[in-house]
């Protein structure tokens, strides 16, 4: 399979501003030419737009697309709408993980694929990962996107591909000795519960060669606090990844470890301020939006991912591509409001994770008395609740309820971790 040069995506890096915006509205219209009118779903979505656009400001006259309308009429079986082809045409399938309602499933034509594994390319380079590492995929290989994607790259790379999927913790480990893995993927929260269990084991994980992992899934890896707690525990290095099933892997972290670059080499990024729905300013609250250029069998244009970020475009950095500062802060429908106080769940866990006796957290948000309350449960080898409560109350502004559960007790996460739970009622309509 014929990626894309590694010289060629460091010239991509490079490009100043202008270059770069000439080169993404070229492969814009080249999409739009591509997907328009056999894409059913855009015939009907970009019914008004007349490519070629003439600047990527055109690209504001274009409706947005959300996940609901991927979801499709019965017709479509379950299968995201947007498909340009044929089904005969698609060759890779899968599904979106349903924590946020009905889970979608997304195709992919072998060369939808191959765009899949270029982008990977991009976060490998970042990571320093070469054809020389053995990279350890440990996740479940079911129907969610996962790391399939990064599984198919590796290998294109010249890596050893060692997959993990099926196996206990502790196989695991196991696993990352005998093959010599020197890389790892997973989620932040399984590379600190496969920590755990090491350290109960009696296993030194400094000791088994990981020199880097890639954490994604999760806003743990851009998490200051959570991605050292990860870095101390397994001696290696650090790199957060941003993807989904709907629209690709579309960013990577850095050695400045500041949080992501959106790949706009592949992306177009737009960012809507989270109080007026206008144009984002440098480091405001935004919602992330994105456009596919290279995924032409199920293509996103301006897509709501419902991620939430601050965009810096003057940061500094060789890469020229915009940082998004902190990574994903969370998402639009996983802020919580707290006695009217906004709250993120990435808060929470920074705050949390400062905390080295601390192994595992839990936050429960329920009503007393029609008072919202607050409570963090977690597992301390140091069993003084008090502590976290207090920097929780000065860093969040509220008395927030800390106690100290049994080691163990709390769920551990092998995929995304979910350890906010609402049991608030809903508001009616």
């Amino acid at each position: 399979m014929t990626l894309i040069s590694p010289d060629e995506r460091r010239r991509l890096e490079t490009l100043d501003r202008p270059a770069l915006e000439a080169y993404q509205l070229t492969r814009l219209n080249a999409l739009l030419q591509n997907i328009l009118p056999s894409n059913r779903f855009y015939a009907a979505q970009l019914a008004d737009c007349k490519p070629p656009l003439r600047s990527l400001a055109d690209l504001a006259s274009l409706p947005y697309t959300f996940k609901e309308q991927l979801l499709g009429t019965p017709d479509d079986a379950g299968l995201a709408a947007n498909r340009t082809f044929p089904i005969e045409r698609y060759v890779r399938f899968h599904q979106t993980s349903g924590t946020r309602g009905r889970p979608l499933a997304v195709l992919d034509t072998a060369d939808d694929w191959r765009w899949w594994l270029d982008c990977w390319q991009f976060v490998f380079d970042a990571a320093g990962v070469t054809a020389g590492d053995a990279v350890l995929m440990a996740f479940s290989f079911g129907p969610f996107v996962g790391f399939w994607s990064a599984y198919d790259a590796a290998a294109a790379r010249g890596c050893l591909v060692v997959p993990g999927g099926g196996l206990s913790s502790l196989a695991r480990l196991e696993l990352i000795r005998t093959a010599g893995a020197t890389v790892v993927c997973c989620t932040p929260s399984y590379a600190l519960h496969l920590a755990e269990v090491a350290a109960n084991r009696q296993i030194d994980v400094t000791r088994l060669g990981v020199r880097v992992l890639i954490v994604s899934g999760e806003p743990g890896g851009s998490i200051a606090a959570t991605r050292s707690r990860i870095a101390e525990a397994w001696q290696a290095r650090v790199f957060d990844h941003g993807g989904a099933t709907e629209v690709g892997p579309w960013g990577f972290a850095d050695d400045a470890q500041r949080g992501l670059h959106v790949n706009e080499a592949e992306f177009l990024a737009e960012f809507l301020a989270v109080d007026t729905g206008r144009p984002a300013r440098e480091g405001e609250l935004a919602e992330l939006v994105l456009t596919t250029l290279g995924r032409v069998g199920s293509p996103v244009v301006r897509y709501r991912t419902g991620d939430l970020v601050r965009p810096v475009w003057d940061h500094g950095q060789a890469r020229r591509f915009v940082l998004l500062e902190g990574g994903v802060l969370g998402r639009r429908d996983d802020m919580l409001i707290v006695r009217g106080v906004n709250v993120f769940p990435s808060a929470i866990e920074q705050i949390v994770r400062t905390f080295p006796e601390v192994v595992e957290y839990r936050a429960t948000v329920f009503k007393r008395e029609e008072m919202d309350q607050l409570l963090v449960e977690i597992e301390d080898h140091l069993h003084q609740p008090f502590r976290v409560a207090d920097e929780l109350r000065l860093r969040l502004g509220f008395n927030i309820e800390v106690r100290a559960v049994a080691p163990g007790s709390l769920p551990r996460f092998e995929g995304k971790g979910r350890r906010i739970i609402d049991q608030r009622a809903p508001l009616m309509p």
